[in-house]
C-alpha cells in the first residue's frame, strides 16, 4: 500500500512540474487578451525565451541570469508583437504566426552559430528540485507541492498575483475595459494603446519564465522541438477558462 502510494505522489508532482510552464503561458495570454491582443505568439516566445535561458546560462554558469536572459528576451518579442498588431494595427493571427515562425527559425540559426550544433545545446547550469523544510514532510501534500524547483514556488505566487491584479486592483479594471470596451476607457482619459503594450509585455514576461522553466527546471539545455505545441495549447486554455487566472490553473493542471 505504502508503494501505491509513493507511486501516485511522485505521478503528481511530476504532473504539477509538468504543468508549471502551461500555467506560465496561460497566464501570459490572460494579459495579453484580457488588454485586447489575440497573442498566437507565445509558442514562439517560449522557443526564444527557453533558448536564451539557456545561453544566459551557458555564458554566466548561473541558472537565474539565464531565466533573467530568457524573461528579457521574451518580452522584447512579445513587444515585437504589440508594434505589429497595436501600433500598426496587423492583423493579430498573422502577425503572431510570423513570429512562431521566425522564432523557429532564429533559434535554429543560432543554434548553429552560439553553440555549433543543431538539435541540443550542450547542459547547463539548471535548476534542482528545493524542497521547503518541515512543509515538504507533511504525508502526500508536502512532496507534491513543496518539493518543487524554484520556479515552481514563483508559478503559484503569480497566480495569485495575477487574480489579485485583474479583478482588485484599478490597473486590472483598466486593463480588461481597454479589452472589452476601449472607447469608455478612452473617454475616461486611460491610454489604451499603453495598457495594451503593458498587456503583451506581460504576456512576454510569463511566457519568458514558461521557455526559461521548460529548458532550466524541466531539463538542462535546449532541444529542438522542446515546447511541443504548449503555446497553442494555452492559447486554447485561456480561451476556455473564460480568461479567469483560477481557472485556467485547474485546466492546466488537467492536461
Amino acid at each position: 500500500m505504502e508503494q501505491i502510494a509513493g507511486v501516485i505522489v511522485a505521478v503528481l508532482a511530476a504532473s504539477i512540474r509538468a504543468a508549471n510552464p502551461l500555467i506560465l503561458a496561460v497566464l501570459g495570454g490572460i494579459y495579453s487578451e484580457r488588454s485586447g491582443v489575440v497573442n498566437i505568439a507565445l509558442e514562439g516566445i517560449m522557443i526564444i525565451s527557453a533558448f536564451f535561458a539557456v545561453y544566459g546560462s551557458y555564458r554566466t554558469g548561473n541558472a537565474w541570469m539565464g531565466v533573467l536572459i530568457g524573461v528579457v528576451a521574451g518580452i522584447l518579442i512579445a513587444l515585437i508583437l504589440g508594434l505589429l498588431a497595436i501600433q500598426f494595427d496587423a492583423n493579430h493571427i498573422i502577425a503572431g504566426f510570423s513570429i512562431n515562425i521566425f522564432a523557429t527559425g532564429l533559434v535554429g540559426f543560432l543554434m548553429v552559430v552560439l553553440f555549433g550544433v543543431s538539435g541540443n545545446s550542450p547542459s547547463v547550469a539548471a535548476f534542482d528540485l528545493t524542497p521547503i523544510p518541515f512543509l515538504s514532510k507533511i504525508p502526500i501534500l508536502g512532496p507534491t507541492l513543496f518539493n518543487q524547483p524554484p520556479l515552481g514556488y514563483l508559478v503559484i505566487i503569480l497566480i495569485a498575483i495575477s487574480w489579485w491584479v485583474l479583478y482588485h486592483t484599478p490597473l486590472g479594471l483598466r486593463l480588461r475595459s481597454s479589452g472589452e470596451n476601449p472607447a469608455a476607457v478612452d473617454t475616461a482619459g486611460v491610454n489604451v494603446t499603453a495598457m495594451r503594450f503593458l498587456g503583451v509585455g506581460l504576456s512576454g514576461f510569463f511566457a519568458g519564465l514558461a521557455g526559461a522553466y521548460l529548458s532550466l527546471c524541466l531539463l538542462n539545455q535546449y532541444i529542438e522541438g522542446m515546447t511541443v505545441g504548449r503555446g497553442f495549447i494555452a492559447l486554447a486554455l485561456v480561451i476556455l477558462s473564460g480568461w479567469d487566472p483560477i481557472k485556467a490553473t485547474l485546466m492546466s493542471l488537467l492536461f
